[in-house]
């Protein structure tokens, strides 16, 4: 993505020094997401003097909806220019421009920054999922001790017990057990 067709050209020719594929070459970042579904680019190179407020939006929604490794090349780098563009799902800011020397490298270390976030964000949406799934069963445990009388581990064999005689695992058996008092 490049505003400047002669910049824009010069960036392709050192992608392609460096064995790339350019499949597609982007005015602006109007509809980002969808250039990006369309062409199915696995890295997008971005060179601007100025990294916009709108084009850093429009990379979020990509990073959102369509994870790419993004490289921002950008004249200027302000510290709060290179922080906004982390935030947006940015993988390199590199300032003051493109060599071919360097890209190569660049999107090397771009892309295995990105592996690493999308990594750590699964791990973490995980975790999130095993968080909310004890606290189903801990909240079925204590609706069974409750309305049952049962003890801790009375009202643990009880979820147990459901769960294999219906095949599903235990959160489910939880889920299905405190949907039926909801319902």
């Amino acid at each position: 993505m490049d505003n400047d067709a002669a910049r824009a050209a010069a960036v392709r020719e050192g992608l392609e020094a460096a064995g790339c594929a350019v499949v597609a070459i982007a005015p602006d970042a109007a509809r980002l997401t969808a250039r990006v579904r369309e062409c199915g680019a696995d890295v997008i190179v971005c060179d601007l003097d100025d990294p916009s407020r709108d084009a850093l939006e429009a990379m979020r929604a990509l990073n959102r909806d369509e994870p790419r490794p993004v490289v921002l090349f950008a004249e200027r780098g302000a510290p709060e220019q290179i922080a906004a563009a982390l935030e947006a799902g940015v993988a390199a800011y590199v300032v003051e421009g493109l060599s071919p020397a360097r890209v190569r490298p660049v999107l090397e270390v771009a892309i295995l920054r990105f592996r690493a976030h999308e990594a750590l964000r699964a791990e973490l949406a995980q975790a999130r999922a095993t968080l909310e799934e004890r606290d189903r069963i801990a909240a079925a445990k204590r609706r069974l001790m409750r309305d049952e009388r049962l003890s801790e581990p009375e009202a643990h064999r009880r979820l147990q017990r459901l769960a294999m005689a219906r095949r599903i695992p235990l959160g489910q058996a939880a889920a299905d057990y405190l949907a039926d008092f909801r319902a």
